[in-house]
């Protein structure tokens, strides 16, 4: 028996359509108890790993001996203070981890509380990980879940079990504890407000960040179009585009003048132009990636084009401003134009095979979640983003800002990127998901499946030179990641791993005590190493990456420096362009 399928009518489509709108107000209702996180994704990922775990006597086995190994540790070193108060502790925390740090907790019972915690910390790791059968994203989420509840456990975060809190108490007659009090109800005050975090105040933008001189020499819908007022008698002739993230504000590369990237730019004789995004509402709901490929980039590189004609430009793009700027380069060569000189990307994935641990917040489940969260708002809540990273970071940015603040009474000093941090943007509803679902589910660019103009891109057909930075400690972009840009192109490529993390890396001001970088250059025709490969053989150099960088896009450019043209030219009948910092960067 066969039937004819009827093609579905225009009433039909828009029953379709109610229908699956109750289904998004349900999730988007979820989410608001769920804080944006998928109770049937982190379901799912302890069902995966609890199933496969009871089906597994030998990783049980291996766990149970693992347990009676620490033990046994945890007793030898019992039995070794009681003879000697220096003894050898059990196990070291992770370079990276300053919690047991201070003295204190070398000493009984802080030691046993700190090792006996360390020990657990190190069995659950081995026992959500390696897990025969289990789902390497579900075995992820599990792990990081897991992590996370005994975070909260950490004697470091309780009063009565942390001996640097114990003697502060003591010498303060708990004094400390009532500025913690006082510390927390204004944090708190300033959350229900919307104000900004104490002492960002002292960081206003167009005046102590965001103040390099320059004038506003375009604006759209989407963008403003900053061009910086030359320092130098002259300039190179190609000028430098920086594409910033969209997720947060554009000062993160025009910070305190000892801090600005830009004004390091700007100073060693580059043109410098930057995209500062709008804060997107609502209305906003259905931009594009297209769009911000179009209106974004496309957009500057048309407007600079029409105030220095003939020259080549050297865009930069710093983590998503990077995979957008590879997106429009890709498709700019594609088709034979020639405008861009080279392309520089600063911690910016373009494969998305690796992403690091914010893909524990993206699978199927997860994106529906955000999805109907953004299509009942029409955007995606700049707290939302940034509770996402505190996650990720949570004993860097919730616990020891808890026993800091609250517990030892004390206010970390705010600084011009804590400042900057604080001010979030929101993302469109639509663009959003699309980043999210073709670049990171999908893995669309790398795979020759993204398509811009309606024809797929290929990174291959790249030509330009590249100059790539990873940072050693990025969360939200591994340098294992954006190193493989090496696998997606056959260019020149100079690769850069810098000290420090996501933005600390990046900000890495000439003169700052304890940085390094390591450097090498693939030419066009040579050898792509694997990533291990490569970290063996880089050449290890002391100081800021920033110096390798200008000194990089100036042999890459034209011999001849020109005087700079005037700052304030512009079209007959067009207006007066305005002073930096613009207006987009202000929108709250």
């Amino acid at each position: 028996m066969t039937t004819n399928a009827v093609p579905p009518t225009d009433a039909a489509d828009r029953n379709g359509e109610v229908f699956r709108a109750i289904d998004r107000m349900r999730e988007a209702a979820t989410a608001r108890l769920s804080a944006g996180l998928s109770p049937v994704a982190l379901g799912m990922a302890l069902l995966d790993w609890s199933v496969h775990l009871a089906a597994a006597p030998g990783k049980r086995l291996e766990l149970a001996d693992d347990a009676m190994h620490e033990t046994a540790a945890l007793l030898a070193h019992v039995a070794a203070l009681a003879a000697d108060p220096e003894a050898e502790p059990a196990i070291l925390p992770v370079p990276q981890d300053p919690r047991f740090r201070a003295e204190a907790w070398r000493q009984p019972p802080f030691s046993l509380w700190a090792q006996g915690f360390l020990l657990a910390q190190q069995w659950w790791d081995r026992a959500t990980h390696d897990v025969p059968g289990v789902d390497p994203h579900h075995q992820a989420v599990v792990a990081f879940a897991a992590r996370q509840l005994l975070d909260m456990a950490s004697p470091a975060n309780l009063p009565w079990m942390n001996p640097e809190v114990i003697a502060r108490t003591a010498a303060t007659g708990g004094t400390n504890l009532v500025a913690g009090w006082r510390n927390w109800v204004e944090d708190v005050t300033r959350l229900a407000t919307g104000r900004p975090p104490a002492g960002a105040e002292q960081f206003q933008v167009g005046h102590d960040v965001a103040a390099t001189p320059g004038k506003v020499v375009f604006r759209n819908r989407l963008i403003e179009l900053i061009r910086y007022a030359p320092t130098t008698d002259t300039v190179l002739a190609e000028p430098v585009l920086l594409v910033p993230a969209w997720i947060m504000k554009y000062y993160i590369l025009d910070l305190a003048p000892e801090h600005s990237l830009i004004r390091h730019l700007v100073a060693a004789g580059h043109t410098v132009f930057c995209i500062s995004w709008h804060n997107p509402t609502s209305e906003d709901r259905d931009l594009t990636l297209e769009d911000y490929r179009k209106l974004g980039v496309m957009t500057a590189i048309e407007a600079i084009s029409g105030i220095l004609p003939g020259r080549g430009i050297h865009a930069a793009g710093y983590c998503l401003g990077g995979t957008l700027l590879t997106i429009a380069a890709a498709a700019m060569a594609g088709r034979g134009d020639d405008r861009l000189a080279s392309v520089s990307l600063l911690t910016a994935q373009t494969d998305f095979t690796e992403p690091g641990e914010l893909a524990l917040f993206i699978d199927h489940d997860q994106l529906h979640m955000l999805e109907s969260m953004m299509w009942q708002r029409g955007y995606l809540s700049s707290n939302q983003m940034a509770g996402a990273f505190q996650l990720l970071r949570s004993n860097d940015l919730v616990w020891s800002r808890l026993v800091h603040d609250y517990l030892m009474g004390e206010r970390e000093p705010m600084t011009d990127m804590m400042a900057w941090n604080a001010d979030a943007t929101r993302m469109p509803y639509r663009m959003h998901a699309e980043y999210l679902r073709w670049l990171y589910l999908e893995n669309a660019l790398a795979s020759g499946k993204l398509l811009a103009d309606g024809h797929p891109l290929a990174v291959q057909n790249l030509r330009v030179p590249i100059f790539a930075v990873g940072t050693e400690y990025d969360h939200v972009a591994p340098w294992q990641s954006v190193y493989k840009i090496h696998y997606l192109t056959d260019t020149e490529l100079t690769f850069v791993l810098a000290s420090g993390g996501h933005n600390v890396g990046i900000v890495c001001p000439p003169g700052r005590p304890g940085t390094h970088y390591r450097l090498a250059e693939k030419p066009a025709d040579g050898v792509c190493l694997a990533a291990g490969q490569w970290l063996e053989a880089a050449e290890l150099r002391e100081g800021s990456w920033w110096s390798a960088w200008t000194d990089w896009l100036a042999r890459h450019s034209s011999a001849k420096r020109i005087a700079p043209p005037a700052l304030g030219q512009r079209k007959r009948g067009e207006p007066a362009a305005e002073d930096t910092p613009g207006r987009y960067v202000l929108e709250r």
